[in-house]
């Protein structure tokens, strides 16, 4: 299990790009600082983008439950390891007896080593089964942040009105002038309307 593979995997996959068309509606009243006014481009269009690395970090949604994801991914690895463990003193006993002539019957060795089979074939089924587990949680969390980003994006729209709203990640943008970046403000108004997971809930994870 690869600790690290989830979180890059949500920051690409549930926020690749956002395309928005211009809102008419009526402008709401917003707790966070407006971005400043964001030139036209030379099409007329009005273009900005939100660095996913800095909201991966800063976003208290996605650090709460990488955290989670992580506890669950932790548990999933040491009880492989723990399972692992059991089959190889298995595997290491049924040897030494082998060698040592431990065993009173040809059928008493078949018993023990169908035994050890059926053991290496139960750590393989759980460890299938945690992997999609963890890819079932990860997919949640993915659908969770995307609607959460659009569902905010398109309030913050309303009055700010851009045509065309990116995402960079690494190099996908090769290069943006900084004044297009609404990225703070993005985050700023993501994080007062997030609810937080309970306190006994972080600590938990944080053990």
């Amino acid at each position: 299990m690869n600790n690290n593979k989830f979180v890059r995997t949500v920051s690409v996959s549930a926020l690749s790009v956002l395309m928005l068309a211009a809102c008419n509606n009526a402008n709401p009243k917003m707790d966070e600082q407006p971005a400043k006014e964001q030139p036209a481009s030379t099409a007329g269009m009005k273009i900005a983008f939100i660095e996913v690395d800095s909201l991966m970090s800063q976003y208290n949604f996605c650090k709460d439950f990488t955290l989670v994801l992580q506890k669950k991914s932790n548990n999933a690895r040491n009880t492989l390891n723990q399972k692992g463990q059991q089959l190889q003193a298995a595997v290491n006993n049924f040897q030494q007896k082998l060698n040592n002539n431990g065993f009173s019957s040809r059928e008493q060795a078949e018993t023990a080593q169908a035994a050890i089979q059926r053991q290496q074939e139960n750590l393989q089924e759980l460890q299938n089964r945690l992997g999609s587990e963890l890819d079932a949680e990860t997919a949640k969390y993915n659908v969770a942040l995307r609607d959460s980003l659009q569902n905010f994006l398109k309030e913050y729209n309303k009055s700010k009105k851009y045509d065309l709203i990116l995402s960079k990640a690494g190099d996908n943008i090769l290069l943006a002038d900084k004044r297009y970046d609404i990225t703070k403000d993005v985050i700023n108004g993501l994080n007062k309307r997030y609810k937080p997971l309970k306190k006994d809930e972080t600590k938990e994870e944080k053990k």
